[in-house]
């Protein structure tokens, strides 16, 4: 496909997209490196180097739209389990990562967040990431939330401990625990639930991602690869999002009266 006729299929699919109806946070499980890498004859390690690609392509589409958060499950508490010389590839290409597109962030007004066990880190990463949430923490535009050695029971199990520990310390009694107050426990206590949760690569699991977060998510599967990943297929996510109803439990015609009745 030639970069004009590239460039207006993506502007058809993105003036496509109501702008009054856009997700406010968006997460995706980037799924799909190793294979991309091996179909080409490359160790796995190849697709997570091209995969940088895809993630400016979608913080940067993001950011244009007007997205508010975007959240990239970038590692998980699983993930150590893979081959030791492909854990240490991925940490180092964090590192490089992190600090190459820092001045980017900057330079469109976006803000760099993380959840996960960052502690458990590398020295080496945790630092760096660190350092650059610090120096973008002051941005206005898009959220960008890294998922790094993350899991959602983790999360969950964490939260849980901290509730226990208030509550032995008498800050907290059974009857205060509700749904807000467990929300509060959780590392995005402070960030939107996902409206929008895309996977890719084809496979249709949630794997260990934002259990909590997203009991209310339109989940979105596409077959691309992650590192093929670009902004039209991120167009393409929001407009199936924004053809679905969206009740939270209730009736399509509640929905229709309550739409009526705001109008």
């Amino acid at each position: 496909m030639s970069g004009l006729r590239l460039e207006n299929f993506e502007m058809t699919k993105k003036e496509q997209l109501e702008l009054g109806l856009l997700p406010e946070h968006i997460a995706i499980i980037m799924d799909g490196n190793g294979r991309w890498a091996q179909k080409k004859g490359n160790p796995r390690v190849f697709g997570h180097r091209n995969a940088v690609v895809a993630v400016r392509d979608a913080v940067e589409a993001s950011a244009e739209l007007g997205i508010k958060y975007l959240t990239l499950y970038a590692f998980s508490t699983e993930n150590w389990n893979r081959p030791r010389t492909e854990v240490d590839a991925l940490m180092s290409l964090l590192v490089t990562t992190i600090n190459k597109e820092t001045k980017t962030l900057l330079q469109n007004n976006v803000r760099l967040n993380a959840i996960g066990d960052i502690e458990s880190l590398p020295a080496n990463v945790s630092k760096n990431l660190k350092a650059a949430i610090k120096k973008t923490s002051h941005n206005t535009g898009l959220c960008l939330i890294l998922a790094l050695n993350y899991s959602a029971r983790w999360e969950i199990l964490e939260a849980a401990k901290k509730i226990a520990s208030d509550a032995s310390n008498g800050k907290i009694t059974p009857d205060d625990i509700n749904i807000p107050v467990f929300s509060n426990y959780l590392s995005t206590k402070n960030i939107p639930d996902p409206e929008l949760l895309i996977r890719t690569s084809g496979e249709f699991r949630i794997s260990n991602f934002l259990l909590w977060q997203i009991a209310y998510t339109e989940l979105y599967f596409t077959p691309i690869l992650w590192p093929d990943f670009r902004r039209e297929h991120l167009y393409e996510a929001i407009a199936n999002y924004q053809s679905r109803e969206r009740r939270f439990g209730k009736t399509s015609e509640q929905i229709s009266e309550n739409i009526n009745t705001n109008s």
